[in-house]
């Protein structure tokens, strides 16, 4: 103890015998950090990027409220998702995107009417309740080329255990899409323990009330884990038990949601000619849509075709490959039943080398593995209607 107080002491004689610079902030009353270069500042605001701390800096000094309208990166992250029918409804059950009108920003309402009020003088503050769409949010921005927008986590409901992702990029409809998706997402060592566990209960058991002579099962292996068919081709029951139809309700889910991003985006991009980025995706990774430069200007030139029964963008008609296996096996000790991969891409366009780039690039590990060991796999072709 006396050692480790000695120490101390000696350190903090040292550290007090230190002279600090002549250009201390502080000692002779000037600002340093104002002598840095806008172009520095702004390098760091766009590293910042999220739009709640940028619209907290607006209130620190005049300096950074004049630069945050011109930041060209921005992070939007939607805290949840209300209707505007009834906001205490249950808007998962009844599709985020069918009666979506308003995002809430949580705990942003003092800074952004400081925003707001500080950007646009002129305006009326924001109320107190901060509902607002993304447009709104963003309307005082006037550089913005890279924009991020996270929503708060997948409309598609799915079981537990249950893995569906997509991935989709527009224009000003439908360029392609990928589709990723397994009945179950599973760790083999547990689910086999768990399996191995039941077994030898139930054997245990057999053994002490067998009554004939049956004999007791001495391995576990080929009654709880039976060789699947893996030939490559999709199995008789894949058609039977509803395995295919479960597949193309995925598709649609996915394209729906998907078109209904879309459609919903149109203010954002009109609003902001600088734009060359724009990414709308889940924070649980089960859906997203990009935009780049050249499909940001096709949307701004090209008529938007309008789903007549929803706001969405209508789906054109489809050309589509499918990839099956009954298991794969993932990076990490996971694996996938039932994974299927659904590439997708409307029937009047040519096939691009840039698509399966895409499919590639589509997901982040261990599911870019998954794509890969499915796209080796046997090809089906399946087509559908515009919708």
């Amino acid at each position: 103890m006396y050692v480790e107080v000695k120490l101390a002491a000696d350190q903090a004689k040292v550290y007090s015998d230190v002279a600090l610079p002549s250009s201390y902030p502080g000692d002779d009353g000037v600002d340093h950090f104002e002598r840095l270069h806008d172009s520095v500042v702004l390098y760091i605001l766009n590293l910042i990027s999220d739009i709640k701390s940028l619209g907290r800096l607006t209130v620190v000094s005049k300096r950074f409220h004049d630069l945050v309208p011109t930041v060209e990166s921005v992070t939007v992250k939607v805290d949840c998702v209300i209707s505007e029918e009834d906001n205490g409804l249950n808007v998962r059950a009844r599709g985020i995107f069918g009666h979506l009108v308003r995002f809430v920003l949580g705990s942003l309402s003092k800074p952004f009417q400081a925003l707001q009020h500080m950007l646009g003088p002129k305006k009326t503050m924001l109320t107190t309740v901060s509902h607002h769409s993304p447009g709104e949010v963003l309307k005082n921005f006037r550089a913005i080329q890279k924009l991020r927008i996270e929503l708060p986590g997948g409309e598609l409901g799915v079981e537990d255990g249950v893995l569906l992702r997509w991935k989709a990029e527009f224009g000003s409809t439908l360029e392609s899409c990928v589709i990723l998706g397994a009945a179950a997402h599973v760790n083999p060592e547990a689910e086999r323990e768990k399996k191995v566990n039941k077994f030898e209960f139930g054997r245990s058991w057999f053994s002490q009330n067998r009554s004939d002579d049956r004999v007791v099962p001495e391995t576990t292996d080929n009654v709880l884990f039976p060789s699947e068919d893996d030939s490559g081709s999709l199995p008789e029951s894949f058609y039977t038990n509803g395995g295919l139809k479960l597949r193309v309700v995925w598709t649609i889910s996915s394209l729906i949601a998907a078109s209904a991003r879309h459609f919903l985006l149109q203010q954002i991009i009109s609003e902001h000619p600088t734009l060359k980025n724009l990414v709308l995706m889940d924070t649980d990774g089960q859906g997203m849509l990009c935009m780049g430069k050249e499909q940001l200007e096709d949307f701004r030139h090209k008529p938007l075709a309008a789903s007549a029964s929803a706001n969405r963008t209508q789906v054109p008609a489809l050309n589509m490959k499918l990839w099956y296996a009954p298991y794969l096996e993932l990076p990490g000790g996971t694996g996938l039943k039932g994974a299927t991969l659904v590439a997708i891409k409307p029937s009047d366009q040519p096939v691009r080398k840039e698509v399966d780039g895409f499919i590639a690039g589509a997901f982040e590990e261990p599911f870019k593995t998954a794509v890969s060991l499915l796209s080796k796999r046997r090809t089906y072709f399946l087509e559908m209607n515009s919708f």
